[in-house]
């Protein structure tokens, strides 16, 4: 039984890796080469797409004992191109109604930085329950809150025109769900910090060149 969980599980890795690396690989290049937005996710695409080709030439040369034409090869890189498009352009735009706290929410999500939604798409396959509690703020919420006012904020607009932070629900879960949650997020490469404020949540947070060490 403890094989069978095991395989299941280097199976299960194997096919979300790629993915993994388009969100890991596009922040890495957000920080250390200081790429715009979209063109980091560009380049992470890029990155994920020769992944996938690679896993279908490799399972198409284990099953056929031969690596295939050039056509066949470049129809391969299509498929790996077209899926990966799909995936990212749906991560980015798309996050269901039932994953946002509010209508609030829902009107701000896409001020919040798209690598940001990308990895919130991504772990919701798995988690469907999760709750994005807050999005973009300006000053004034804090007072809303009830909280002193931030002069900074990475839940505030960037230079590049988007939040870089985002809140998730934590009552009502279990905390191993919790914590399986963070690890995720800094696994991938985000800032987290488990706030009290106005209610127990996750903050998470995408470095942003206007305020490196701010979280």
């Amino acid at each position: 039984m403890g094989k069978l969980l095991l395989e299941i599980c280097k199976i299960v890795f194997i096919l979300i890796f790629p993915f993994i690396l388009l969100i890991r690989g596009a922040i890495v290049f957000h920080e250390q080469f200081h790429l715009s937005p979209f063109f980091s996710i560009i380049v992470g695409v890029g990155v994920t797409t020769i992944l996938l080709f690679l896993y279908f030439t490799v399972f198409y040369s284990h099953y056929s004992g031969r690596l295939g034409s050039l056509k066949g090869m470049k129809i391969r890189l299509l498929a790996a191109l077209l899926i990966t498009i799909f995936y990212a352009t749906h991560g980015i735009f798309y996050i269901s109604t039932g994953n946002l706290k509010n209508e609030k929410v829902h009107s701000e999500i896409n001020k919040v930085h798209p690598i940001l939604r990308l990895s919130i798409s991504t772990v919701v396959i798995l988690d469907s329950d999760l709750i994005i509690t807050d999005g973009k703020r300006i000053p004034e919420d804090y007072k809303k809150m009830g909280l002193k006012e931030k002069t900074h904020s990475l839940h505030y607009n960037q230079k590049n025109g988007y939040a870089h932070a985002l809140d998730l629900r934590t009552n009502n879960r279990s905390e191993i769900r919790n914590v399986l949650l963070r690890n995720y997020f800094r696994l991938m490469g985000f800032r987290t910090l488990r706030h009290a404020g106005t209610a127990d949540h996750l903050h998470i947070s995408l470095m942003s060149h206007d305020r490196p060490y701010a979280k």
